[in-house]
């Protein structure tokens, strides 16, 4: 691999920004964000939803979402004059995940934990100014946290984005904050000024804990994990409702499980994740 290529790849998308470069392909990036309103199968948007959720000009939003849909990525409903996710990207996403059969021993660990103690458990990897939940384990009490696979948490609001940020490189870091002051400004506030002080708990006790800031109700830690086959980090990590849980309880009675089962997680990472997130996997007991 080449040394630029090698630079694009150690942080994910954020090296080319850090880098000052400016060779992203703009309609590319642009169908991407239409594509990322879409949070779930069934929502229903509009062209102006859709500029007004992406900042961009009806006339771009139009010409996108009518090239999405011939690609099969979004579908056109006459009706509501309205448009979803398509076949295509129901396919590609199916195809990204079938036969990851080592996510079940992740969502088990995940969901024995969240069970414990009781809150929601979650694994998660970065989407630009978001984090996304691949496997989640949840309490059956865990009154407030109604997390699931695929559910978007915003990085400047919560643990597992503060300890995301706090993992990245200061110049990664900088360049994620450079850009969210640019598109999201109130985003950038919330993360800027605490970045220091989650690079020391990381650095002094291996998580980052963030209380009430995205619910006054909710308290969460958080541990990152490099990921070898996505080049960034990915996060463990868990809310609780705070009148149980305050901050001097997540040190003393939360942080060493949640380390625990980040060590377990990283085994898991370590020795089986080219099989788990592979759409091929050898066959075998599991």
């Amino acid at each position: 691999m080449g040394r630029r290529s090698e630079r694009l790849s150690r942080q994910g998308t954020l090296a080319h920004e850090a880098a000052g470069e400016g060779d992203v392909i703009q309609v590319v990036s642009r169908a991407f964000d239409i594509l990322r309103c879409f949070e779930g199968h069934e929502a229903r948007l509009g062209n102006l939803e859709i500029s007004s959720r992406c900042g961009l000009p009806r006339s771009t939003v139009s010409r996108l979402t009518h090239t999405l849909t011939r690609m099969g990525q979004l579908v056109y409903l006459p009706r509501d004059q309205k448009y979803r996710i398509g076949p295509s990207a129901v396919a590609m996403s199916t195809s990204m995940m079938r036969g990851l059969q080592l996510r079940h021993l992740i969502r088990m660990r995940l969901q024995e934990v969240a069970e414990q103690l009781p809150g929601t458990v979650g694994f998660v990897i970065p989407d630009r100014f978001h984090l996304v939940y691949l496997e989640v384990g949840r309490a059956a009490n865990a009154i407030g946290l109604s997390s699931t696979s695929g559910t978007r948490i915003a990085i400047a609001s919560t643990a597992a984005g503060h300890a995301y940020a706090a993992a990245l490189a200061p110049e990664f870091a900088e360049a994620l904050l450079a850009d969210m002051e640019r598109e999201i400004p109130e985003s950038a506030k919330l993360l800027r000024p605490r970045l220091d002080a989650d690079r020391y708990s990381l650095r002094e006790r291996g998580y980052v804990t963030v209380c009430g800031l995205w619910s006054p109700h909710i308290n969460g830690l958080a541990v990152p994990l490099w990921s070898p086959q996505y080049q960034t980090y990915v996060v463990v990590t868990i809310g609780l409702l705070s009148n149980v849980y305050d901050e001097m309880q997540l040190h003393k009675d939360v942080a060493p499980r949640i380390l625990e089962l980040s060590a377990s997680i990283r085994t898991v990472l370590e020795d089986g994740e080219s099989a788990l997130f592979s759409p091929r996997v050898r066959s075998g007991p599991h």
